[in-house]
């Protein structure tokens, strides 16, 4: 069986982008719907600084293409301040904020912990146990959001789904063994990610998916990728769908690189099915 794949960029608010890729004059409200349009998937990137509304998730839906996808980056206060201990009502919080409301455009929820969090397989453990993987599970651990939620919460699902889960990990001490087995045995999928050399490069297949980030070629989340590149990232993305989806997002933004790459990878992996 053949995945499908699904190709875009990490998030579509960058001054930058404005005048260059797109049109000049375009209202800044409409930056989504156009961009939409030239990718097949956005992951969203709001949702690492603060919680997001239902509203702003319901708006993002209704504005891009029917068989659109969404990532969505699961918040920085669990991942980086909480560290992943005692997350249950974070993660409930999460969940309440509109996620949901994306419906059927609902795609994977990343997960990047930060460059000084080291390999700990028990508090690992314990966070992927406590992750919803259908979206009524998601939605029941929604109902158990804390006050802060109140008034602005959204804890329903229109239908049950699959819910994904990736991980970024940009510490050494990840490239182990142990750790991509705790993956599969969750099927959660490690984040292939290059980063122009910074943090590790791992490509395990951990999952019934995969997902990767594309930070920079040369110079993170600035250099463009040369054709040889898009070439070669095109063959691997050909070879990892033979066994499932495949997710790329490109964060190579600061340059107006990402949009432009993101489409000439989609031109290169839909050229040719082999």
């Amino acid at each position: 069986m053949t995945g499908r794949v699904w190709i875009g960029t990490s998030g579509w608010l960058y001054p930058p982008w404005r005048g260059t890729f797109y049109p000049k004059g375009l209202p800044q409200r409409r930056e989504l719907e156009y961009l939409s349009r030239q990718v097949g998937s956005i992951e969203i990137n709001g949702s690492f600084y603060s919680l997001q509304r239902p509203e702003s998730y319901r708006r993002w839906r209704d504005e891009t293409p029917e068989d659109f996808v969404f990532s969505v980056k699961g918040p920085r206060f669990i991942t980086h301040m909480k560290r992943l201990k005692d997350s249950d009502t974070p993660l409930a919080n999460f969940f309440a904020s509109g996620v949901l409301a994306l419906g059927a455009k609902l795609g994977p929820v990343l997960w990047q912990l930060p460059e000084n969090f080291k390999y700990e397989p028990d508090v690992l453990a314990e966070f992927f146990h406590a992750l919803p993987r259908t979206t009524e599970e998601a939605a029941a651990l929604a109902k158990r959001h804390d006050e802060r939620m109140d008034g602005r919460q959204w804890t329903e699902t229109d239908a049950d789904r699959p819910l994904r889960h990736a991980m970024e990990v940009r510490n050494p001490a990840f490239a182990n063994r142990e750790f991509v087995d705790l993956l599969r045995d969750n099927n959660i999928a490690l984040v292939v990610a290059d980063t122009a050399g910074r943090w590790p490069y791992l490509d395990d297949v951990t999952a019934d998916f995969v997902y990767v980030r594309l930070h920079g070629d040369k110079e993170l989340y600035a250099s463009g990728y040369t054709d040889s590149a898009l070439d070669s990232w095109a063959k691997k993305v050909k070879k990892w769908r033979r066994a499932g989806d495949v997710y790329v997002y490109f964060d190579n933004d600061m340059k107006v690189k990402a949009p432009g790459d993101a489409q000439s990878l989609a031109r290169r992996v839909t050229k040719s099915g082999k």
